[in-house]
């Protein structure tokens, strides 16, 4: 029986900064010659053939623990997979690289699947025990395959989708420019993670575009349309998907009030409490709403890794909290009852070579069975709330 539980909720404000925002390396300065475009290296990274070819190996080897689907199509065709492992009530769903140049989330979620899928240890029984776990690698494979953050799609295809768009403004999240890294200007692309919106059921009206990162999404990219019904058929299936957990990728920083480089920043607050006064426009969603559950799942992953001691794993941190993005995933499925947890690695793919790309996969391996371990316990609704403000913030 799945297990509910009502938590008194905090609130935020409303802030704009980078990392799930923009990125810096993807923001819009624009070049007077594209042709001088350099697009960072991406050798060592998982393509979506690789990622193909490593799900089914894994699903093989898993001797039926784990069922590896086409949950759909990216715009321009590329299978969009969700592998199933666990058969418990609890339900877990992990997605990455929903930015395709934020790509070290993917690898993290292919060795956990491996892991609870092949390994018969106590814990990995328990785990597919307990938990449901659905996993969606690499969500966004058109992005993967140009390495950049938005996806592969023309204004023109989504009103051929939406007739009804016809005449309306480009949605804000629509991605024209061209910089020294993308040129977005002959090969235009959505931010796919402002796509989002709470009510799953929303079908795009002319009156809600252009909008802003402060204002819902709208489901009018396939990838994002694929997200949600895989979240919905969860939500049919089990009642409610209890935890959402997204990872993706930041710049570099430093803990604040240190020189120490942050390995990941950890957040469960995307939006503006729905009981407060900031919150207002979000009373619909009160009920489900539970913020205290998202801080506990992101300290029991700080705490998973500051058991490691001092090492390069250590340099955990608290993303910026006065956030309203009820546009992203981890917004939109928060107000829908999820508790919710952002990961946000150190840098980009053209950062670091791979040995420390290594040690941040491991770390977020790390972070993910600490949350996994905690909920398939019940040992995470022990966890002290007020711990989630101990974590160090980020020097931004």
């Amino acid at each position: 029986m799945k297990r509910k539980r009502k938590i008194a909720m905090l609130g935020g404000a409303i802030l704009l900064s980078t990392g799930i925002l923009t990125p810096l390396i993807d923001s819009p300065v624009v070049s007077a010659d594209a042709s001088v475009i350099s697009k960072p290296s991406i050798s060592g990274f998982i393509s979506h053939d690789e990622l193909t070819r490593t799900l089914n190996q894994i699903e093989k080897t898993s001797k039926g623990n784990i069922v590896v689907d086409v949950a759909g199509y990216s715009n321009h065709g590329r299978e969009i997979y969700k592998a199933t492992v666990g058969s418990g009530d609890k339900v877990v769903l992990i997605q990455s690289e929903i930015h395709g140049n934020e790509k070290v989330g993917t690898k993290a979620l292919l060795n956990i699947l491996k892991e609870i899928g092949n390994k018969n240890s106590p814990e990995m029984r328990q785990l597919r025990e307990e938990l449901t776990i659905v996993a969606m690698p690499m969500v966004n494979p058109d992005a993967t395959e140009l390495n950049r953050r938005g996806n592969e799609m023309t204004w023109d295809e989504v009103v051929e989708q939406f007739p009804q768009l016809d005449g309306v403004a480009p949605s804000w999240n629509y991605y024209k420019y061209t910089n020294q890294y993308w040129d977005y200007a002959s090969n235009p692309g959505f931010d796919v993670n402002r796509d989002f919106n709470p009510d799953l059921d929303y079908v795009p009206q002319p009156e809600d575009f252009p909008n802003s990162s402060s204002d819902p999404g709208w489901f009018i990219t396939p990838e994002s349309q694929t997200i949600r019904d895989v979240y919905k058929d969860l939500q049919n299936e089990f009642d409610k998907v209890d935890v959402f957990v997204d990872l993706h990728h930041q710049g570099e920083y430093v803990i604040d009030g240190t020189d120490d480089p942050v390995t990941f920043s950890l957040s469960g607050v995307f939006v503006p409490d729905p009981s407060t006064p900031e919150g207002e426009k979000y009373r619909e969603y009160a009920d489900d709403y539970d913020v205290d559950f998202s801080k506990q799942l992101n300290i029991a992953a700080y705490d998973a890794l500051q058991q490691m001691g001092n090492s390069p794993f250590g340099n955990i941190s608290l993303y910026p909290q006065d956030l309203d993005l009820p546009g992203t995933a981890l917004g939109a499925f928060a107000l829908n009852g999820s508790g919710s947890v952002l990961f946000e690695i150190t840098g980009q793919t053209q950062s670091y070579g791979q040995k420390k790309l290594g040690q941040l996969t491991k770390a977020v391996e790390r972070g993910l069975h600490g949350i996994l371990n905690s909920v398939a316990t019940d040992e995470v609704y022990d966890l002290d709330v007020e711990d989630y403000d101990d974590i160090p913030l980020t020097d931004r």
